[in-house]
């Protein structure tokens, strides 16, 4: 056979022939076979991401254009994702498509090629970011001034976690929470974005409480040791963050995109624990220095007051200039009080001599006379008046007798009413005791009918030994009963037990007598 790519064009009817899926599969053959593993530098194009969850993008120089694939499985080793306008390194297998004559590069690594282009795609995610307000000093939160807990998410190995740890214990010793993640190489972004949400996801005072403030922490490094914490998905994950954070990652020289969204950016690993929480001892002595200030105002005040309440007291007047006017005036008022006393003694005695003067026993007799006289001249004019008012009552009395008649007619019928009401009063009464009586009667007879005195009419009996009522052999035995019939009781003594005939298991005996 010959060689499918010979430079000798084969006559006529002697070429070979082949399908179009033969070539293709040749094609494809040849160019897996020749360039198998390849590294290939270029600027990315186009990049397109399938609902199956492929990656397709497009590699370009000035001249020509690769495509590239990566499948699904492949992306988590990617490395990184690219982004258009981004000069890489891609790693690959080159394949071919016979379906449709193409040929690409299927990628499975993926690397920034050169520093250049990575500031260069980090000042096109920050330009993006920044027109989003993500890095806006408004929505930026303070920092708790004393935390109770606090979230460090950083490797677990390493002088980072060491250095947290010591300047915390050193300054204001506190609870510390560590999330362990990978802090460079593919890992690291999705690690600290998913660190920082878990956090945020805990409940305040849980069994595992949340946070009161997260560190996310980093030694220095180049720029693609630290480019996890210049991905797009950790500097979200910080912007929405509901627990202030604090952003340590590598030297004071070093900037990362987590540094701008960060509530507060540390130098160091160091500095932030210090920026976390204060000094314990300046926190104690900042306390009594303020004691000692508040001792020392309420002492100044107290002697302030205490100064004008006695400059107060200087301007009162003393105690016995208030008292001598009172005091005269109680002596002026006890002497007048002797005088006034000695003119009314003095004034009742001659009123009571003028009146001694008047009661002599002439004058009396006098007096007693007029009285007299005037007493008599009274009854004679007075007889003449109670003769009229006896007259006048006796045909005052004969009036009402001729008025007493319609007073009597109405009495009767008053009477006449009562005696009808009393008589319907009777009437209802009867009709009611009837009916109460007749309800009784009833109630009587169900009970008569419900008790076991009906019984008793049909031949059974009721067997009592003092109180209780014997319902079986063994408490009857050698028991004083009584025995309740129809029409009366009787006394009886147990002398013995008897068996029943014909009941299986028992055998028939002699009974004795129960009387």
């Amino acid at each position: 056979m010959n060689d499918l790519f010979e430079d000798e064009t084969p006559s006529g009817s002697n070429a070979p022939e082949f399908t179009v899926s033969e070539i293709a599969g040749r094609v494809r053959k040849l160019i897996e076979g020749e360039l198998g593993w390849v590294r290939v530098r270029g600027e990315v194009g186009r990049v397109f991401r399938a609902r199956s969850g492929h990656l397709y993008f497009d590699l370009k120089d000035d001249k020509s254009v690769l495509s590239c694939m990566t499948w699904k499985g492949q992306i988590a080793d990617l490395g990184m994702e690219p982004e258009e306008g981004m000069e890489v390194f891609a790693e690959g297998k080159m394949t071919a498509s016979g379906m449709q004559s193409k040929f690409g590069l299927n990628v499975q690594r993926l690397a920034v090629a050169g520093e250049g282009a990575l500031m260069a795609m980090l000042e096109k995610r920050k330009k993006a970011l920044a027109a989003e307000g993500l890095f806006d000093e408004g929505r930026k939160k303070r920092l708790p001034y004393l935390p109770e807990i606090i979230g460090v998410v950083t490797s677990p190995q390493g002088a980072v976690i060491r250095d947290i740890l010591h300047r915390l214990r050193d300054r204001f010793p506190r609870k510390v929470l560590i999330w362990p993640v990978a802090v460079q190489g593919a890992q690291c972004a999705p690690e600290v974005a998913r660190a920082i949400q878990g956090f945020n996801s805990l409940t305040p005072g849980g069994a595992l409480p949340r946070p009161d403030v997260l560190i996310v922490a980093r030694g220095g490094g180049s720029i693609e040791d630290l480019w996890g914490f210049n991905e797009e998905i950790v500097a979200r994950a910080a912007a929405a963050s509901d627990i202030p954070l604090i952003s340590a990652v590598g030297h004071e020289t070093d900037t990362t995109l987590i540094d701008y969204v960060a509530d507060r950016r540390a130098p160091t690993p160091t500095a932030a624990a210090e920026m976390a929480v204060p000094v314990r001892l300046d926190l104690l002595g900042w306390v009594e220095g303020q004691h000692a200030r508040l001792a020392r105002a309420a002492g100044q005040g107290i002697d302030r007051r205490k100064q004008r309440l006695s400059d107060l007291a200087r301007l009162l007047p003393r105690s016995e200039a208030l008292l001598n006017d009172a005091r005269q005036r109680l002596d002026l008022a006890e002497a007048g009080l002797s005088r006034g006393l000695e003119r009314m003694v003095e004034r009742k005695r001659a009123r009571l001599e003028t009146e001694a003067g008047r009661l002599r026993p002439r004058v009396l007799s006098v007096r007693l006379s007029a009285e007299r006289e005037r007493l008599e001249d009274r009854a004679v004019r007075l007889a003449p008046g109670l003769q009229r008012g006896v007259m006048e009552r006796k045909a005052r009395l004969g009036g009402l007798r001729l008025r007493g008649q319609p007073l009597l007619d109405r009495v009767n019928r008053t009477k006449t009413e009562l005696t009808r009401m009393q008589l319907r009063q009777t009437t209802a009464t009867e009709a009611r005791l009837r009916r109460l009586s007749e309800r009784l009667e009833a109630l009587d007879r169900m009970r008569r009918s419900l008790g076991y005195t009906a019984t008793l009419a049909r031949g059974y009996a009721v067997v009592r030994s003092g109180d209780k009522v014997v319902t079986d052999v063994e408490a009857a035995q050698g028991a004083a009963l009584e025995i309740e019939f129809r029409d009366g009781r009787v006394k009886a003594q147990a002398e013995g037990r008897s068996k029943s005939k014909g009941t299986p298991g028992n055998k028939a005996s002699d009974q004795g007598s129960l009387f």
